[in-house]
């Protein structure tokens, strides 16, 4: 976007007492409301924390330094940051009687295959066999059809396929998808926790 055709709101000059109201101004140009809408609370709450809070530098630091250090962790494989996030998606509330809401995690990608109902996700000959039998229903008990579900889990060792090195492809990991009755299931190994050391 060219900046000379953006057209600035008229600003106040800046001081302490009206950098929320000017930020908030700027974030007006967005074109999707409830963007607009979300910009707005996000940069009201963090404005006022650090006014309530009254952050020092060195407090500031450490919180940069922070959000640095889970994007140094970052690859294209293992995504930290949404991760992190968890901390707000879990307290986001849920529709009555529906299931918990979750986010992707760090160990997340974008290259597992889509596989038919009763195919082995995992190739790991050490591994204890597990048949997984899902089914998704809405809230009034009415089988969903056609969802794209993303599934993962550690090998036999408690390692995610994306904390290898040598790391050619996915492994643990597939799509799947339910059919008309809301069903899907896969063969899979009992996962185990990821060791201290990961």
């Amino acid at each position: 976007m060219d900046p000379s055709l953006v057209k600035i709101p008229p600003m106040k000059d800046l001081t302490a007492e009206n950098i929320t109201e000017n930020v908030i101004t700027i974030n007006s140009l967005c074109e999707d409301e409830r963007m607009k809408y979300v910009l707005e609370r996000l940069v009201t709450h963090l404005h006022d924390f650090a006014r309530e809070t009254r952050l020092s530098s060195d407090e500031w630091m450490t919180g940069l330094r922070f959000l640095t250090e889970v994007g140094q962790i970052c690859t294209d494989v293992r995504q930290e940051f949404i991760l992190l996030s968890d901390v707000l998606v879990s307290i986001t509330p849920n529709p009555p009687g529906s299931t918990e809401g979750t986010v992707l995690g760090p160990f997340h990608t974008h290259d597992a295959e889509e596989m038919p109902a009763g195919d082995s996700m995992s190739h790991d000959p050490k591994g204890e066999p597990l048949l997984v039998v899902c089914n998704l229903r809405d809230t009034n008990g009415k089988p969903i059809e056609g969802v794209k579900i993303d599934i993962w889990e550690t090998d036999s060792s408690g390692h995610y396929d994306v904390q290898y090195a040598g790391r050619e492809g996915p492994d643990g990991r597939c799509i799947m998808r339910s059919d008309k009755e809301g069903v899907f299931w896969f063969k899979a190994i009992t996962s185990r926790a990821i060791p201290d050391s990961a």
